[in-house]
Order: structure tokens, then C-alpha cells, then sequence
């Protein structure tokens, strides 16, 4: 993994399925990645899109509709 300080899902149980975020605060970047390959897919986002992402899905929506 990069050199961020990766925080787990408190959703995550058991497993290889966990979503780990780290901000870095020069950039103010959000980074996302999954613990089954924390190497691979390593996404960002500004915080204001990390936190539209957690509102859709807070509140249940996606972008089809269900």
C-alpha cells in the first residue's frame, strides 16, 4: 500500500472483503482501496465527492435508480 495511514471499515467482519480509507492532507485526497489486493486498485477522490459517494450510500440510492 502507499505510505497513508489506512483505516479498515468498521462494517468489515471476517475475511478478505474490507474497505480501507486514508486521507492525505496535502493534496486533501480521499484514497480508497480493498484488502483482497491493497496494491491493485488504489482510487481517490476530493473529500467533497468521497462524501457525496458515503451520502448516495447513506441514503440507499445509486445511480440506477434502485
Amino acid at each position: 500500500m502507499l505510505d497513508h495511514s489506512w483505516q479498515k471499515s468498521s462494517y468489515c467482519g471476517q475475511g478478505e472483503s474490507c474497505l480501507h480509507v486514508a486521507a492525505s492532507a496535502p493534496a486533501k485526497t480521499i484514497h480508497l482501496t480493498e484488502s483482497g489486493d491493497p496494491r491493485g486498485a488504489i482510487l481517490g477522490a476530493s473529500p467533497d465527492a468521497f462524501g457525496a459517494l458515503l451520502g448516495a450510500i447513506k441514503g440507499g440510492r445509486s445511480r440506477h435508480g434502485a
